[in-house]
């Protein structure tokens, strides 16, 4: 269905070892005007999109809405994706899902966790295309096949 992003790099926030516990994870896209959700099943093997939230840096809304997601699933552990350029760096993008990572690893009691993203917009994008869905319905759910594709990149590199 998605194919792996061979860059996929699975970071921790803490720093500290990422466990492996059976449960269902959401997997995130932080983008500047929206965030796209994944939900994998409880046995860590498919991610689903899920859902996709407006992006509300000042008033929180999103970081909101994230944690309700959280507790409505009982997710175990949240994946977010974080954009790097090729050469490995991080950049602006990087640094705002990392804030939004933040703010989510601050209000949740589960693990929030960052996995590389490199080329998952542009995957999602060619994966949309190929199906045939046109560009304008592509914006409304490109976020979502990205989470999508972050955290199944992050699954399969967990087997």
């Amino acid at each position: 269905m998605w194919r792996r992003c061979p860059t996929l790099a699975i970071i921790a926030a803490s720093g500290g070892a990422v466990t492996a516990a059976r449960g269902r994870r959401l997997g995130v896209d932080v983008g500047a005007v929206r965030v796209g959700v994944a939900l994998s099943d409880p046995d860590g093997v498919l991610a689903t999109p899920l859902v996709t939230v407006p992006r509300d840096v000042d008033g929180g809304s999103d970081v909101r809405t994230l944690r309700g997601l959280v507790a409505e699933y009982a997710a175990v552990e949240v994946v977010v994706g974080l954009p790097r350029t090729l050469a490995g760096r991080e950049g602006p993008a990087a640094e705002a899902a990392r804030v939004f990572g933040d703010a989510l690893a601050a209000v949740l009691s589960v693990p929030v966790v960052y996995a590389d993203e490199r080329l998952t917009t542009v995957v999602a994008t060619r994966q949309l295309r190929s199906r045939g869905v046109k560009a304008r319905k592509q914006r409304a759910v490109i976020d979502q096949a990205a989470a999508v594709a972050i955290l199944q990149s992050w699954l399969d590199s967990r087997r």
